[in-house]
Protein backbone atom coordinates (compact mmCIF):
# COMPACT_ATOMS: atom_id res chain seq x y z
CA UNK A 1 0.00 0.00 0.00
CA UNK A 2 1.84 3.21 -1.06
CA UNK A 3 2.05 6.24 1.60
CA UNK A 4 -0.36 8.48 -0.36
CA UNK A 5 -3.02 5.80 0.27
CA UNK A 6 -1.99 4.88 3.77
CA UNK A 7 -2.42 8.72 5.13
CA UNK A 8 -5.46 8.69 3.36
CA UNK A 9 -6.97 5.80 5.01
CA UNK A 10 -5.37 7.07 8.49
CA UNK A 11 -7.02 10.56 7.71
CA UNK A 12 -10.50 9.24 6.72
CA UNK A 13 -10.62 7.05 9.96
CA UNK A 14 -9.88 9.76 11.83
CA UNK A 15 -12.56 12.25 9.82
CA UNK A 16 -15.40 9.78 10.80
CA UNK A 17 -14.23 9.61 14.33
CA UNK A 18 -14.35 13.64 14.50
CA UNK A 19 -17.90 13.62 13.23
CA UNK A 20 -19.01 11.17 15.90
CA UNK A 21 -17.36 12.75 18.49
CA UNK A 22 -17.84 16.43 17.43
CA UNK A 23 -18.93 19.12 19.96
CA UNK A 24 -19.96 22.59 19.80
CA UNK A 25 -17.93 23.94 22.74
CA UNK A 26 -14.70 23.74 24.07
CA UNK A 27 -13.39 20.60 24.78
CA UNK A 28 -13.69 20.02 28.58
CA UNK A 29 -10.79 19.30 30.79
CA UNK A 30 -12.90 16.15 32.66
CA UNK A 31 -13.34 14.32 29.33
CA UNK A 32 -9.64 14.45 28.82
CA UNK A 33 -8.85 13.74 32.22
CA UNK A 34 -11.05 9.87 30.80
CA UNK A 35 -9.26 9.16 28.15
CA UNK A 36 -6.11 10.32 30.02
CA UNK A 37 -6.19 7.66 32.92
CA UNK A 38 -7.50 5.11 30.41
CA UNK A 39 -4.64 5.62 28.71
CA UNK A 40 -2.22 5.63 31.82
CA UNK A 41 -3.34 2.47 33.19
CA UNK A 42 -3.08 0.60 30.09
CA UNK A 43 0.50 1.24 29.91
CA UNK A 44 1.19 0.94 33.97
CA UNK A 45 -0.62 -2.40 33.63
CA UNK A 46 1.12 -3.52 31.16
CA UNK A 47 4.61 -2.50 33.29
CA UNK A 48 3.41 -3.76 36.27
CA UNK A 49 2.48 -7.08 34.92
CA UNK A 50 6.06 -7.75 33.61
CA UNK A 51 7.00 -6.18 36.78
CA UNK A 52 5.23 -9.02 38.96
CA UNK A 53 6.28 -11.51 36.90
CA UNK A 54 9.93 -11.40 36.49
CA UNK A 55 9.84 -11.66 40.46
CA UNK A 56 7.68 -14.40 40.83
CA UNK A 57 7.89 -16.03 37.63
CA UNK A 58 10.62 -15.44 35.35
CA UNK A 59 13.69 -16.81 37.56
CA UNK A 60 12.19 -20.15 37.52
CA UNK A 61 10.55 -20.02 34.08
CA UNK A 62 13.55 -18.65 31.81
CA UNK A 63 16.47 -18.79 34.33
CA UNK A 64 16.10 -22.65 36.37
CA UNK A 65 19.68 -23.00 35.66
CA UNK A 66 21.23 -20.39 38.52
CA UNK A 67 20.28 -19.88 41.77
CA UNK A 68 17.08 -17.83 42.72
CA UNK A 69 18.84 -14.35 43.58
CA UNK A 70 21.20 -14.35 39.88
CA UNK A 71 18.05 -15.57 38.08
CA UNK A 72 16.59 -12.37 40.06
CA UNK A 73 18.98 -9.93 38.60
CA UNK A 74 19.17 -11.35 35.30
CA UNK A 75 15.24 -11.05 34.71
CA UNK A 76 15.86 -7.67 36.36
CA UNK A 77 17.88 -7.08 33.45
CA UNK A 78 15.52 -7.83 30.67
CA UNK A 79 13.36 -5.87 33.01
CA UNK A 80 15.45 -2.54 31.80
CA UNK A 81 16.00 -3.18 28.05
CA UNK A 82 12.15 -1.49 27.48
CA UNK A 83 13.65 1.42 29.02
CA UNK A 84 16.81 1.49 26.95
CA UNK A 85 14.31 1.19 24.01
CA UNK A 86 11.62 3.36 24.67
CA UNK A 87 13.13 6.19 22.84
CA UNK A 88 14.01 4.68 19.65
CA UNK A 89 10.63 3.88 19.61
CA UNK A 90 9.98 7.78 20.69
CA UNK A 91 12.24 8.17 17.44
CA UNK A 92 10.69 5.50 14.93
CA UNK A 93 6.51 7.21 16.56
CA UNK A 94 7.39 10.10 16.16
CA UNK A 95 8.15 9.97 12.37
CA UNK A 96 5.34 8.03 12.01
CA UNK A 97 3.08 10.84 13.57
CA UNK A 98 4.35 13.46 11.18
CA UNK A 99 3.53 11.22 8.33
CA UNK A 100 0.54 9.09 8.71
CA UNK A 101 -1.45 11.14 12.01
CA UNK A 102 -1.74 10.51 15.42
CA UNK A 103 -4.58 8.52 15.17
CA UNK A 104 -2.08 6.12 13.17
CA UNK A 105 0.73 6.25 15.56
CA UNK A 106 -1.52 5.19 19.10
CA UNK A 107 -3.12 2.49 16.85
CA UNK A 108 0.01 0.44 15.85
CA UNK A 109 1.87 1.60 19.10
CA UNK A 110 -1.17 0.00 21.36
CA UNK A 111 -1.54 -2.94 19.29
CA UNK A 112 2.39 -3.42 19.36
CA UNK A 113 2.08 -2.86 22.88
CA UNK A 114 -0.63 -5.01 23.70
CA UNK A 115 0.36 -7.57 21.26
CA UNK A 116 4.33 -7.75 22.80
CA UNK A 117 2.84 -8.05 26.70
CA UNK A 118 0.00 -10.92 25.46
CA UNK A 119 2.85 -12.74 23.19
CA UNK A 120 4.87 -13.57 26.58
CA UNK A 121 1.89 -15.25 27.94
CA UNK A 122 2.98 -17.87 25.05
CA UNK A 123 6.39 -18.20 25.49
CA UNK A 124 7.69 -21.25 26.29
CA UNK A 125 10.38 -21.61 29.03
CA UNK A 126 13.97 -22.59 29.69
CA UNK A 127 13.14 -26.45 29.73
CA UNK A 128 11.61 -26.30 26.38
CA UNK A 129 13.66 -24.06 24.31
CA UNK A 130 17.11 -23.68 26.50
CA UNK A 131 18.32 -20.27 26.27
CA UNK A 132 16.50 -19.35 23.45
CA UNK A 133 13.61 -18.88 25.90
CA UNK A 134 15.83 -15.80 26.89
CA UNK A 135 16.41 -14.47 23.99
CA UNK A 136 12.54 -14.47 22.85
CA UNK A 137 11.70 -12.64 26.30
CA UNK A 138 14.72 -9.81 25.47
CA UNK A 139 13.19 -9.20 21.97
CA UNK A 140 9.25 -8.57 23.20
CA UNK A 141 10.53 -6.85 26.23
CA UNK A 142 12.34 -4.49 23.64
CA UNK A 143 9.26 -4.37 21.91
CA UNK A 144 7.62 -3.44 24.70
CA UNK A 145 9.52 -0.27 25.03
CA UNK A 146 9.65 0.58 21.43
CA UNK A 147 5.59 0.15 21.62
CA UNK A 148 5.93 2.43 25.02
CA UNK A 149 7.37 5.11 22.94
CA UNK A 150 4.72 5.59 20.66
CA UNK A 151 1.97 6.04 23.27
CA UNK A 152 3.02 9.54 24.19
CA UNK A 153 -0.39 10.80 22.73
CA UNK A 154 -0.04 14.51 24.51
CA UNK A 155 -3.67 13.95 25.86
CA UNK A 156 -1.72 15.23 29.85
CA UNK A 157 -0.58 18.56 27.91
CA UNK A 158 -3.34 18.78 26.42
CA UNK A 159 -5.21 18.21 29.86
CA UNK A 160 -2.80 21.00 31.30
CA UNK A 161 -3.06 23.88 28.52
CA UNK A 162 -7.02 23.42 29.16
CA UNK A 163 -6.92 23.28 32.82
CA UNK A 164 -7.94 26.19 34.76
CA UNK A 165 -5.09 28.45 36.22
CA UNK A 166 -5.92 27.65 39.34
CA UNK A 167 -6.40 24.23 39.13
CA UNK A 168 -3.21 23.17 37.65
CA UNK A 169 -1.72 21.26 40.36
CA UNK A 170 -5.27 19.10 40.21
CA UNK A 171 -5.26 18.25 36.56
CA UNK A 172 -1.35 17.58 36.52
CA UNK A 173 -2.07 14.65 39.30
CA UNK A 174 -4.55 12.84 37.26
CA UNK A 175 -2.69 10.87 34.46
CA UNK A 176 -0.47 9.57 37.31
CA UNK A 177 -3.75 7.69 38.81
CA UNK A 178 -2.89 4.99 36.01
CA UNK A 179 -0.37 4.02 38.44
CA UNK A 180 -2.30 2.60 41.13
CA UNK A 181 -5.13 1.48 39.42
CA UNK A 182 -2.76 -0.40 37.09
CA UNK A 183 -1.23 -1.91 40.66
CA UNK A 184 -4.43 -2.89 41.92
CA UNK A 185 -5.59 -5.32 38.91
CA UNK A 186 -2.18 -6.65 38.84
CA UNK A 187 -1.19 -7.30 42.19
CA UNK A 188 -4.76 -8.73 42.29
CA UNK A 189 -4.46 -10.70 39.57
CA UNK A 190 -1.52 -12.33 40.68
CA UNK A 191 -2.15 -12.87 44.09
CA UNK A 192 -5.80 -14.54 42.96
CA UNK A 193 -3.89 -17.28 41.13
CA UNK A 194 -1.46 -18.16 43.59
CA UNK A 195 -4.05 -18.32 45.70
CA UNK A 196 -6.72 -20.60 44.00
CA UNK A 197 -3.67 -22.71 42.14
CA UNK A 198 -0.88 -24.87 43.10
CA UNK A 199 2.56 -24.00 42.49
CA UNK A 200 3.13 -26.28 39.82
CA UNK A 201 0.41 -25.24 38.07
CA UNK A 202 0.85 -20.84 38.73
CA UNK A 203 4.22 -21.55 36.78
CA UNK A 204 2.61 -23.69 34.31
CA UNK A 205 -0.27 -21.53 33.08
CA UNK A 206 -1.60 -19.41 35.69
CA UNK A 207 1.08 -16.43 35.64
CA UNK A 208 -0.17 -16.14 31.74
CA UNK A 209 -3.71 -15.06 32.04
CA UNK A 210 -2.62 -11.42 33.56
CA UNK A 211 -0.75 -11.33 30.68
CA UNK A 212 -4.02 -12.02 28.29
CA UNK A 213 -5.72 -9.28 30.15
CA UNK A 214 -3.18 -6.67 29.09
CA UNK A 215 -4.20 -6.97 25.54
CA UNK A 216 -7.89 -6.48 26.19
CA UNK A 217 -7.23 -3.24 28.63
CA UNK A 218 -5.28 -1.78 25.55
CA UNK A 219 -8.08 -2.21 22.84
CA UNK A 220 -10.00 -0.07 25.49
CA UNK A 221 -7.51 2.01 26.00
CA UNK A 222 -7.16 2.79 22.18
CA UNK A 223 -10.40 3.69 21.69
CA UNK A 224 -11.09 5.71 25.04
CA UNK A 225 -7.69 7.85 23.59
CA UNK A 226 -8.88 7.93 19.90
CA UNK A 227 -11.88 9.48 21.11
CA UNK A 228 -10.32 12.18 22.35
CA UNK A 229 -6.99 12.66 19.45
CA UNK A 230 -10.04 13.16 16.75
CA UNK A 231 -11.70 16.24 18.47
CA UNK A 232 -11.40 19.62 17.00
CA UNK A 233 -10.29 21.17 19.85
CA UNK A 234 -7.29 18.60 19.82
CA UNK A 235 -6.21 19.44 16.45
CA UNK A 236 -6.37 22.61 16.73
CA UNK A 237 -4.19 23.44 19.07
CA UNK A 238 -1.98 20.08 16.86
CA UNK A 239 -1.99 23.15 13.90
CA UNK A 240 -1.09 26.39 16.95
CA UNK A 241 1.85 23.59 17.00
CA UNK A 242 0.92 23.31 21.07
CA UNK A 243 1.33 19.64 20.50
CA UNK A 244 3.13 18.81 17.02
CA UNK A 245 5.93 16.62 16.71
CA UNK A 246 8.94 18.61 16.16
CA UNK A 247 12.35 17.34 15.06
CA UNK A 248 14.54 15.62 17.53
CA UNK A 249 17.97 17.18 17.04
CA UNK A 250 16.51 20.49 16.94
CA UNK A 251 14.27 19.93 19.83
CA UNK A 252 17.13 18.37 21.81
CA UNK A 253 19.68 21.25 20.47
CA UNK A 254 17.46 24.04 21.32
CA UNK A 255 15.65 22.13 24.74
CA UNK A 256 18.60 20.06 25.99
CA UNK A 257 18.46 21.80 29.86
CA UNK A 258 15.02 21.56 30.26
CA UNK A 259 14.85 17.81 29.16
CA UNK A 260 17.82 16.90 31.20
CA UNK A 261 16.33 18.77 34.59
CA UNK A 262 12.85 17.55 33.70
CA UNK A 263 14.31 13.96 33.58
CA UNK A 264 15.65 14.71 37.34
CA UNK A 265 13.30 16.58 38.63
CA UNK A 266 10.82 13.99 39.69
CA UNK A 267 13.97 11.46 40.07
CA UNK A 268 12.90 11.01 44.21
CA UNK A 269 9.30 9.70 43.06
CA UNK A 270 10.73 7.22 40.54
CA UNK A 271 13.37 5.53 42.55
CA UNK A 272 10.27 5.58 45.34
CA UNK A 273 8.06 4.17 42.83
CA UNK A 274 10.37 0.76 42.70
CA UNK A 275 11.29 0.75 46.32
CA UNK A 276 7.61 0.17 47.32
CA UNK A 277 6.64 -2.03 44.18
CA UNK A 278 9.36 -4.20 42.54
CA UNK A 279 12.29 -4.24 44.88
CA UNK A 280 10.22 -5.25 48.19
CA UNK A 281 8.60 -7.86 46.35
CA UNK A 282 11.94 -9.18 45.14
CA UNK A 283 13.29 -9.14 48.90
CA UNK A 284 10.15 -11.07 50.20
CA UNK A 285 10.74 -13.87 47.80
CA UNK A 286 14.16 -14.17 48.27
CA UNK A 287 15.03 -13.69 51.77
CA UNK A 288 11.80 -14.72 53.54
CA UNK A 289 9.64 -17.83 54.04
CA UNK A 290 6.24 -15.14 53.44
CA UNK A 291 3.77 -16.01 51.12
CA UNK A 292 3.81 -14.08 48.06
CA UNK A 293 0.19 -13.80 47.57
CA UNK A 294 -0.08 -12.11 51.50
CA UNK A 295 2.60 -9.69 50.09
CA UNK A 296 0.78 -8.64 46.91
CA UNK A 297 -2.23 -8.02 49.11
CA UNK A 298 0.18 -5.51 51.21
CA UNK A 299 0.67 -4.05 47.96
CA UNK A 300 -2.66 -3.21 46.90
CA UNK A 301 -3.47 -1.81 50.27
CA UNK A 302 -0.56 0.54 49.87
CA UNK A 303 -1.89 1.28 46.11
CA UNK A 304 -5.11 2.14 47.55
CA UNK A 305 -3.20 4.56 50.07
CA UNK A 306 -1.19 5.90 46.95
CA UNK A 307 -4.32 6.59 44.82
CA UNK A 308 -5.70 8.74 47.70
CA UNK A 309 -2.42 10.71 48.31
CA UNK A 310 -2.34 11.43 44.41
CA UNK A 311 -5.56 12.76 44.82
CA UNK A 312 -4.64 14.96 47.82
CA UNK A 313 -1.43 15.90 45.86
CA UNK A 314 -3.75 17.59 43.54
CA UNK A 315 -5.08 19.70 46.32
CA UNK A 316 -1.91 21.07 48.10
CA UNK A 317 -0.15 21.31 44.62
CA UNK A 318 -3.18 24.44 43.69
CA UNK A 319 -2.41 25.88 47.26
CA UNK A 320 1.61 25.82 47.72
CA UNK A 321 2.80 25.15 44.36
CA UNK A 322 3.68 22.14 42.14
CA UNK A 323 7.83 23.14 42.98
CA UNK A 324 7.18 23.49 46.82
CA UNK A 325 4.89 20.04 46.93
CA UNK A 326 7.76 18.42 44.94
CA UNK A 327 10.84 19.76 47.20
CA UNK A 328 8.91 19.48 50.42
CA UNK A 329 8.10 15.42 49.06
CA UNK A 330 11.62 14.85 48.24
CA UNK A 331 12.72 15.79 52.00
CA UNK A 332 9.92 13.22 53.28
CA UNK A 333 11.52 10.52 51.11
CA UNK A 334 14.84 11.88 52.25
CA UNK A 335 14.06 11.09 55.52
CA UNK A 336 12.10 7.68 54.69
CA UNK A 337 14.80 6.26 53.39
CA UNK A 338 16.93 6.08 56.20
CA UNK A 339 13.97 4.22 58.22
CA UNK A 340 12.91 2.26 55.16
CA UNK A 341 15.13 -0.36 55.46
CA UNK A 342 14.51 -1.00 58.61
CA UNK A 343 10.63 -1.27 58.31
CA UNK A 344 11.06 -3.43 55.44
CA UNK A 345 13.26 -5.56 57.75
CA UNK A 346 10.85 -5.16 60.63
CA UNK A 347 8.39 -7.90 60.70
CA UNK A 348 5.08 -8.10 59.42
CA UNK A 349 4.23 -4.79 61.00
CA UNK A 350 7.21 -2.96 59.25
CA UNK A 351 6.56 -4.30 55.91
CA UNK A 352 3.06 -2.74 56.14
CA UNK A 353 3.67 0.41 57.89
CA UNK A 354 7.05 0.51 54.75
CA UNK A 355 4.08 0.22 52.16
CA UNK A 356 1.52 2.44 53.87
CA UNK A 357 4.54 5.38 54.50
CA UNK A 358 6.11 4.39 51.63
CA UNK A 359 3.11 4.95 49.16
CA UNK A 360 2.14 8.10 50.85
CA UNK A 361 4.72 9.90 50.22
CA UNK A 362 4.78 8.08 46.74
CA UNK A 363 1.45 9.58 45.94
CA UNK A 364 2.93 12.84 46.91
CA UNK A 365 5.38 13.08 44.90
CA UNK A 366 4.09 10.76 41.90
CA UNK A 367 1.03 13.18 41.52
CA UNK A 368 2.91 15.96 40.65
CA UNK A 369 6.22 14.80 38.53
CA UNK A 370 4.02 14.47 35.01
CA UNK A 371 5.67 17.35 33.42
CA UNK A 372 6.78 19.00 36.04
CA UNK A 373 8.41 21.81 33.27
CA UNK A 374 6.43 21.37 30.43
CA UNK A 375 5.29 24.99 30.82
CA UNK A 376 9.72 25.63 30.05
CA UNK A 377 9.16 24.19 26.82
CA UNK A 378 8.78 26.50 23.63
CA UNK A 379 5.66 26.12 22.09
CA UNK A 380 6.12 24.48 19.00
CA UNK A 381 8.95 21.85 20.91
CA UNK A 382 6.24 20.76 24.03
CA UNK A 383 5.28 17.97 22.32
CA UNK A 384 8.36 16.37 21.23
CA UNK A 385 10.58 17.76 24.38
CA UNK A 386 8.16 16.41 27.27
CA UNK A 387 8.00 12.94 25.53
CA UNK A 388 12.02 12.73 25.28
CA UNK A 389 12.05 14.47 29.13
CA UNK A 390 9.56 11.33 30.03
CA UNK A 391 11.73 8.58 28.14
CA UNK A 392 14.66 10.10 30.38
CA UNK A 393 13.40 10.18 33.40
CA UNK A 394 12.43 6.96 33.35
CA UNK A 395 15.19 5.10 32.13
CA UNK A 396 17.26 7.19 34.47
CA UNK A 397 14.58 7.01 37.03
CA UNK A 398 13.26 3.43 36.97
CA UNK A 399 14.57 1.36 34.25
CA UNK A 400 18.05 -0.13 36.73
CA UNK A 401 16.61 0.68 39.88
CA UNK A 402 14.81 -2.68 40.84
CA UNK A 403 18.35 -4.47 39.74
CA UNK A 404 20.84 -1.84 41.61
CA UNK A 405 18.55 -1.92 44.40
CA UNK A 406 18.83 -5.69 44.85
CA UNK A 407 22.13 -5.73 43.79
CA UNK A 408 23.53 -3.23 46.47
CA UNK A 409 21.21 -4.90 49.26
CA UNK A 410 23.16 -8.02 48.92
CA UNK A 411 26.53 -6.99 48.60
CA UNK A 412 26.21 -4.25 50.93
CA UNK A 413 23.05 -4.88 53.03
CA UNK A 414 19.19 -3.61 53.00
CA UNK A 415 20.63 -0.06 54.60
CA UNK A 416 22.25 0.11 50.89
CA UNK A 417 18.51 0.82 48.99
CA UNK A 418 18.22 3.33 51.54
CA UNK A 419 21.18 5.31 50.29
CA UNK A 420 20.07 4.83 46.76
CA UNK A 421 16.67 6.15 47.32
CA UNK A 422 18.59 9.02 49.38
CA UNK A 423 20.43 9.87 46.02
CA UNK A 424 17.21 10.37 44.17
CA UNK A 425 15.94 12.52 46.38
CA UNK A 426 18.98 14.74 46.28
CA UNK A 427 18.84 14.59 43.02
CA UNK A 428 14.96 15.81 42.81
CA UNK A 429 15.99 18.69 45.19
CA UNK A 430 19.32 20.02 43.64
CA UNK A 431 17.69 20.02 39.91
CA UNK A 432 14.52 21.92 41.55
CA UNK A 433 16.96 24.38 43.00
CA UNK A 434 18.44 24.83 39.15
CA UNK A 435 15.52 24.94 37.72
CA UNK A 436 14.42 28.81 38.66
CA UNK A 437 11.94 29.30 36.00
CA UNK A 438 9.88 26.99 37.59
CA UNK A 439 9.31 28.79 40.71
CA UNK A 440 8.02 31.76 38.64
CA UNK A 441 5.61 28.95 36.55
CA UNK A 442 4.75 26.38 39.22
CA UNK A 443 0.88 27.68 40.38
Amino acid sequence: MSSQAMTFTSRSLEDDARLINARDHKIAPGDISIGVIIGRTSEFFDFFVYAIASVIVFPSLVFPYVDALTGTLYSFAVFAVAFITRPIGSLIFMAIDRRYGRGTKLTVALFLLGGSTASIAFMPGYATIGHYAALVLIILRAAQGIALGGTWDGLASLLSLNAPQHQRGWYAMVPQLGAPLALLVASGLFAFFLLTLSRADFLDWGWRYPFFVAFAINVVALFARLRIVVTHEFERLFEQKDLQPSEILPTVKAEGRNIIIGAFAPLASFALFHMVTVFPLSWVALFTNQPLERFLIIEMIGASVGLLAIVVSGFIADQIGRRSLLAWSALGIAIFSIMAPLLLNGGDLGEVAFMILGFMLLGLAFGQSSGVVASNFATEARYTGSALTSDLAWLVGAGFAPLVALLLSVKFGLAASGIYLLSGAVATMVALYINKELAARDR
